[in-house]
Formats: C-alpha cells, sequence, structure tokens
C-alpha cells in the first residue's frame, strides 16, 4: 500500500471528514478533535457541531452555540508527537529536529535506527528522507515496537513503504557498508559500535541520543577506542520561551531544558583509520575508566 502524503496530519485546504483538528481558545488552551459529519464537540463554554468545520478553511474562527470562539488548525508534527500515546519516551521535537540538521538526513538518505520507542523519532525520520530513502527501524520490545507502529500508521495514513521495523537486537543487521546514517537511541550504543563501522559507508554519521553524562562519556571513548571514527563531538539543547505583551518582553519563567545529549561522529576510510585529536586532558581524566578496565 502507498503513503497517503495528504494523510489528516499533512493535508493543505479545507477541513475534511476525518481530519484531526486542533481548537485553541483566546487564552491559549488546545483542544483536539476528529471531524465526523454529524458529531457534536461539547466543553462548559457551549458545543458546535463538526459540520460548521468541515469545509471551512484552515485558521478559521469557528464559534460555539454561546458565542464562544475557537481558531481552527490542523496539529502540526510537534503537536502529534507529543501527544500521541506513548510505550517508551519520545525523543523529543527539540531533539528530533538537530538529529536531522546535525546529521544531514536528508532525501534519498539510508538510515539505520534503534531502537524506535514510541515511534517520535521514526516519523521525522520518514519525513526527511523521503520517498528515495530507506529507515529500517530495530525494536527491543514487543509492546514498543507495537505502539511505535500504531503511532507512525495512523501519522502517515498507512506504513510507508520506505519502513522496516523488525523486532530484536539492532546488532542482528548484517548488511556491511549499507547505510548513510545510524541513530542509537538506547541503554548502551557503546555496544553497538562495533556494528556501526561495519554497517556504515566511509563518511556516514553516527548518532547517539543518551540521557546522562555516564553514557555520554561510554560511547564517546568507545569511538575514539575504536578507531574508525572522527572525534565525536557533543551537545545538548536548551529552549527557552519568551513572554512579549508590547514592551513587557521577557524571558518565561518555565523552560524545556535538558533532556538528552547528542553526539555525532563519522566513519572514516578503514585503510587509514582516523585522525587522533592532539589533546592535554585535565588531570585525572582517564583515571576512573582506566580503573573499570
Amino acid at each position: 500500500m502507498s503513503v497517503d502524503h495528504t494523510s489528516s496530519y499533512q493535508r493543505s485546504g479545507p477541513f475534511h471528514e476525518g481530519d484531526r483538528v486542533q481548537l485553541s481558545d483566546d487564552k491559549g488552551k488546545l483542544y483536539s478533535i476528529t471531524l465526523k459529519s454529524g458529531d457534536q464537540w461539547h466543553s462548559h463554554k457551549g458545543w458546535l457541531n463538526h459540520d460548521d468545520i468541515i469545509g471551512r478553511d484552515e485558521g478559521s474562527l469557528i464559534e460555539t452555540n454561546s458565542g464562544t470562539k475557537y481558531q481552527a488548525l490542523r496539529p502540526l508534527l510537534t503537536d502529534y508527537v507529543l501527544s500521541m500515546p506513548r510505550g517508551a519516551t519520545i525523543v523529543y521535537p527539540k531533539d528530533a529536529a538537530l538529529i536531522l540538521g546535525f546529521g544531514d538526513i536528508a532525501p534519498g538518505v539510508r538510515v539505520l535506527e534503534a531502537g524506535a520507542g514510541s515511534g517520535a523519532l521514526s516519523i521525522s525520520l520518514l519525513r526527511a528522507i523521503g520517498e528515495s530513502g530507506s529507515l529500517i527501524s530495530y525494536e527491543a520490545r514487543e509492546d514498543f515496537l507495537a505502539i511505535a507502529e500504531k503511532n507512525v500508521k495512523n501519522y502517515f495514513g498507512a506504513i510507508p513503504k520506505t519502513w522496516e521495523l523488525h523486532l530484536g537486537d539492532v546488532r542482528d543487521c548484517v548488511l556491511t557498508n549499507s547505510f548513510d546514517r545510524i541513530v542509537l537511541d538506547m541503554l548502551a550504543p557503546w555496544d553497538c559500535v562495533e556494528l556501526a563501522a561495519k554497517v556504515l559507508k566511509p563518511g556516514g554519521v553516527f548518532i547517539s541520543y543518551v540521557a546522562t553524562t555516564t553514557q555520554l562519556s561510554r560511547v564517546a571513548e568507545a569511538l575514539k577506542d575504536h578507531g574508525s571514527f572522527t572525534e565525536p563531538e557533543s551537545f545538548e539543547s536548551l529552549i527557552r520561551g519568551w513572554h512579549h505583551e508590547g514592551l513587557a518582553v521577557r524571558p518565561k519563567h518555565q523552560m524545556n531544558a535538558h533532556t538528552a545529549f547528542l553526539l555525532f561522529s563519522r566513519k572514516v576510510a578503514t585503510e587509514n583509520g582516523a585522525l587522533k585529536r592532539r589533546r592535554r586532558p585535565a588531570k585525572g581524566a582517564y583515571e576512573e575508566i582506566t580503573e573499570q578496565r
């Protein structure tokens, strides 16, 4: 079955029956409904008919029987990801955007992903690679895999033909030099460095998404020790919203802060190995690592 690229979450133009619609009031509160001819939506501020929305342009003002007005828009990818059912914790949109940007994931790119979790990152990857790319995802837990599959199908309207979802360990993948990118969202990505060296094409990008500094350190050192990857670069993303009312412009008190660390590295040609970066490490920086070994 081919993918419906004009599904409820991606369609433009007037609203259709079956579309997901996001209603916002004058205080910014959001409500989400799926349009069905003949149905009504009720709140403490009155009710409105779904038929009053169907056929209207996106962004229209819809009025309830009590005179309350709502702006009707289709949910964006961010809205869908943050509201969809979850098994594993999702890769948040702010981090997914950086993975796509810094990982240079574009149409035609072939990506290996582990694990699929709730499918949030899979959706972003599938949108980025287009119809000419491919995504192979592994998920170790059957319950998570079922949720990821359902979320992806619900978003696109069908399972994309560019996606393969497998239950099991990503290290079972034996496709040597087959991928342009590998994205690891798992507890121990350092265990997959050898796999990454085998499956990535020279110049391919290694991407790891980890929650703690201990995980970050272990995967970075594993890449350095292997010798087939460039010096890993890592960072986190912090988003601080701003309040603006006339000249009263100030940062908001709440902040979308640490979710995870992102680490990037490149596969190098095997005949020469990676160029070692010259550095003078801080005294004692490697003592704990040596003791663990």
